[in-house]
């Protein structure tokens, strides 16, 4: 039987979830509080020059392609895809850096040259990486989180002991060059956790970065939001913007409706893309189903300070995407989960977009993104961001040979504030909940209420977790639950 429900937020999951459910022939409609669909993943656009405001990284062509095809459809309907070769560069120190090309056989070979006998063992390793990711991609991460014994399956069991090591002793047994040892372990960052935290059984991560490879929908990640809105309206979906939910409307503990701008509008089914712990607060207490102690004892991923920076010539010496590991990996690590902190000497990452895009930045010019890692819940003040832009700057023209500072035509920054303000994140976190053992599948907040009937949450704090591809997923998963459990 067909039933109206209502979503709240446009983010990947929650775009994903409404396609689904239009097609199995509901009323959809989505509330989004800002003036543009997309949650974190926006766009900026300034003086000719166009920014991916959110996620900047494709990833698992698959799980785009996989979802596409749920609707007789495929991503190339919608966008144009660009493999990047190289896929990104890392520094080491001033002029010291290493290429990450675009196939395995060209890794290993950068491999090689950093450590004799380094191209075997990575070839092993990414082999391992892959039946990993047969497992979870494929066919785990489709599993609703419901219970403990989705993961008994014979091809998990096997693996069992890969959910009680990390990848930071797997990839330490087998490199000892510190250098390749980063490169490893910098994937699983996408993840939301350290390497030290995280499972051996996620370097399925791994594979996907140098058996899958990087990739750039032309025009910017923002043409997938676009696409995908494409998609839930052709099925039907309706859309509605720039709408503040100021409550989920219950009547003897089931979710009946919401209020948005003011307005009181009823629906069979409350389903929340936005953030968890804000969605809760939009309940009386005693129907919230996770305490403010709870929130407070979950390891969250990163918050990030980001610049969008305008330049008036080329930038040289970098690609597309660029790490800057010049720095202690660790030492960082422990300023964002230990003891949280700004950062004395962060790790960070620029993307050039024009180096692939002509439509990033006009002519002769260069659009730069570049991102600081940071602790969730830091103070965020407009003298902080500065010391930081100057801080990376300086950084940044030693490491590279050539001087930017003066090529600034403007810079916009965007941190643990407006990750508040713009999507009511908690503590201002920008991926959401890391994966670490302890908030794997089963074990994440849920994503149907446990307190209040017909109301479901998707997204990057329930299953399976943070990244575009995992919200993509979630949004499936959460619709099937639908159809199957909604009163």
């Amino acid at each position: 039987m067909s039933k109206k429900i209502l979503i709240i937020g446009a983010g990947f999951s929650s775009l994903a979830a409404a396609a689904y459910l239009a097609k199995a022939g509901n009323q959809v409609v989505i509330y989004e509080k800002n003036d543009t669909v997309g949650g974190r993943a926006r766009q900026l656009q300034r003086d000719g020059f166009s920014f991916d405001i959110g996620p900047t990284w494709y990833w698992m062509p698959d799980v785009f392609e996989r979802f596409f095809n749920d609707f007789n459809k495929k991503p190339s309907d919608y966008y144009e895809l660009i493999k990047l070769s190289p896929a990104y560069s890392v520094y080491f120190g001033n002029n010291d850096y290493i290429t990450i090309e675009d196939t395995l056989e060209k890794i290993c070979a950068a491999f090689e040259k950093e450590e004799q006998g380094s191209s075997i063992k990575l070839k092993k390793f990414i082999a391992q990486a892959q039946d990993n990711y047969n497992i979870a991609i494929k066919d785990l991460v489709y599993r609703p989180g419901v219970s403990p014994l989705e993961l008994v399956t014979p091809a998990t069991a096997k693996k069992i002991g890969q959910f009680f090591s990390t990848i930071s002793k797997d990839v330490r047994k087998s490199f000892k060059n510190p250098r390749l040892v980063s490169i490893l372990e910098f994937p699983v960052l996408f993840l939301g956790a350290k390497p030290s935290d995280t499972p051996s059984f996620y370097s399925f991560m791994n594979y996907a970065d140098f058996g899958l490879g990087t990739f750039h929908p032309k025009d910017g990640m923002y043409t997938v939001i676009e696409g995908m809105k494409h998609l839930a309206i052709e099925l039907g979906v309706t859309i509605n913007t720039s709408q503040d939910i100021s409550e989920i409307i219950t009547e003897n503990n089931t979710a009946t409706g919401i209020v948005a701008n003011g307005n009181k509008i009823d629906g069979d089914i409350i389903l929340s893309g936005a953030d968890y712990h804000h969605t809760e607060t939009l309940l009386p207490k005693k129907l919230r189903q996770y305490s403010e102690k709870y929130w407070e004892s979950k390891t969250f991923a990163p918050s990030s300070l980001l610049f969008y920076v305008g330049f008036d010539k080329k930038i040289e010496n970098v690609e597309h995407h660029t790490l800057f590991f010049d720095v202690d990996f660790a030492a960082h690590a422990k300023e964002i989960y230990d003891n949280p902190q700004w950062p004395k000497d962060p790790l960070f990452y620029a993307s050039f977009p024009s180096k692939t895009d002509s439509i990033a930045a006009p002519e002769g010019k260069e659009a730069g993104i570049f991102l600081i890692p940071l602790a969730p819940g830091l103070e965020d003040t407009k003298e902080l961001r500065e010391k930081y832009f100057e801080m990376i700057m300086n950084r940044f023209e030693k490491l590279t040979n050539q001087e930017v500072k003066n090529s600034v035509i403007f810079k916009e920054s965007f941190c643990v504030n407006d990750f508040v303000e713009a999507y009511n994140s908690y503590k201002g976190n920008a991926y959401g909940l890391a994966n670490t053992l302890l908030q794997t599948a089963f074990l994440r907040p849920k994503l149907k209420s446990k307190k209040v009937n017909n109301l479901f949450f998707t997204g990057q704090l329930t299953v399976p977790g943070p990244g575009v591809p995992p919200s993509l997923i979630s949004g499936k998963l959460v619709a099937g639950l639908i159809e199957k459990t909604a009163n």
